[in-house]
C-alpha cells in the first residue's frame, strides 16, 4: 500500500465527527494485535503519534508499515496521507479560537435560516455525543460519585457555569459536595481537604487550560479519582481522568454549543440519583421542609 496523495476527507471526519480517537474505540475489536498495539500507542501519546510519517509512526508503536497501512483503512481512510490530515485538522481545531472557527461554518454555511441549520447541528452533536458514550463508564462514573467520601467540581472559564449547575444538583443529591470557585488561587484551600477515595468532576474544554491540568495531578496524587466532562477532541486531563466524556459542540457560530455537555450532565445527575435512592429521596424531603421554613418559593 503506498502513500498516495488524496487527503479528502471521508464524510464522517470531514464534519468533525467522530474523531480519529473515536473511531479507533468504535473499530478496536476488529483490529489485530498489531494493529491493537499501533492504536494503543497512538491513544497514548495523541494525536502526536500519528502526525509523523507512516515509517516513523509504525516504529514508534514498534510495529511495520503494512500493519498501520492496514489499521488506518480499517478506520474509513483511503490511505495515511488521509488518516495523517485527519489528525492535523483535530490539532488545528484544538488552537483554533472563535474567529477561526466561524470562518470555517461561514465559508460552508447552507442557505437555510440560521435557526434550521442550529438545529440541526446541535441534533448532530447530541446523537454523536451520545453515541459514544461507554455505557459501562457512564454507571462506573454515577457509582462513583454516588458513593465517594468527597466530591468536589470545577469548571474553567466558558464550563464554570456548567460547573456550578452539576454543583447545585449533586449538593440536592447527596452530602459531601464542593464547588471549586473561579479563582485557582483558591483550590489549594480544597486541595487540602481532599482525601484518598474522592472524586473530582472537572470540566475542560479547549482552549484547554493548564490549571485544570495541574489541579487533576496534585488531586490524582493524592488518591483523588477524576471524572472528565471535555469536548469531543479531549482535554490533557483525560491522561489522568478514570472516565472521560467526549461531548460534541461545533455550531454555525464563533462559539461551540454546550447543549450536548448539559444533557450529558442531567444524565449523569439522574443516574447518580439512582444509585443514592432512597437516601437521596430522604434528603430531598428535608430540603423541601428547609425551604418551607424559609418561605423562598411559593407553593402551587
Amino acid at each position: 500500500m503506498t502513500d498516495e496523495a488524496d487527503t479528502d476527507l471521508p464524510v464522517s471526519v470531514a464534519a468533525a465527527t467522530p474523531t480519529v480517537r473515536q473511531l479507533i474505540r468504535k473499530h478496536y475489536q476488529t483490529l489485530t494485535q498489531s494493529e491493537r498495539k499501533f492504536a494503543n500507542a497512538l491513544v497514548e501519546n495523541y494525536p502526536n503519534a500519528g502526525l509523523a510519517t507512516i515509517t516513523a509512526a509504525a516504529e514508534g508503536a514498534g510495529v511495520s508499515t503494512p500493519v498501520v497501512a492496514r489499521m488506518v483503512q480499517k478506520l474509513g481512510f483511503k490511505g495515511f496521507p488521509q488518516f495523517h490530515q485527519a489528525l492535523l485538522q483535530e490539532l488545528q481545531a484544538k488552537v483554533s479560537g472563535p474567529t477561526e472557527r466561524r470562518a470555517v461554518w461561514a465559508a460552508e454555511a447552507p442557505e437555510s435560516h440560521m435557526l434550521n441549520r442550529f438545529a440541526g447541528a446541535v441534533t448532530q452533536n447530541l446523537a454523536q455525543t451520545f453515541s459514544n458514550i461507554d455505557t459501562t463508564q457512564f454507571d462506573a462514573a454515577a457509582r462513583l460519585m454516588a458513593s465517594a467520601p468527597g466530591l468536589y467540581i470545577v469548571g474553567g472559564r466558558i464550563t464554570r457555569s456548567l460547573a456550578e449547575y452539576a454543583f447545585t444538583h449533586f449538593q440536592a443529591i447527596r452530602e459531601g459536595v464542593t464547588h471549586l470557585t473561579s479563582s485557582p488561587a483558591t483550590w489549594p484551600h480544597y486541595v487540602l481537604d481532599m482525601v484518598e477515595g474522592d472524586t473530582l468532576l472537572i470540566f475542560d474544554v479547549r482552549r484547554y487550560e493548564e490549571n485544570l491540568l495541574r489541579l487533576a495531578e496534585i488531586a490524582s496524587d493524592r488518591g483523588v479519582r477524576v471524572i472528565l466532562i471535555t469536548d469531543q477532541w479531549a482535554s490533557p486531563v483525560a491522561g489522568l481522568a478514570e472516565a472521560t466524556f467526549h461531548c460534541w459542540g461545533e455550531i454555525p457560530s464563533a462559539w461551540d454549543s454546550n447543549i450536548a455537555t448539559l444533557s450529558l450532565i442531567e444524565a449523569l445527575i439522574a443516574a447518580t440519583q439512582e444509585e443514592r435512592w432512597p437516601e437521596a429521596r430522604e434528603r430531598f424531603e428535608r430540603l423541601d421542609k428547609l425551604f418551607e421554613m424559609t418561605r423562598l418559593f411559593r407553593k402551587n
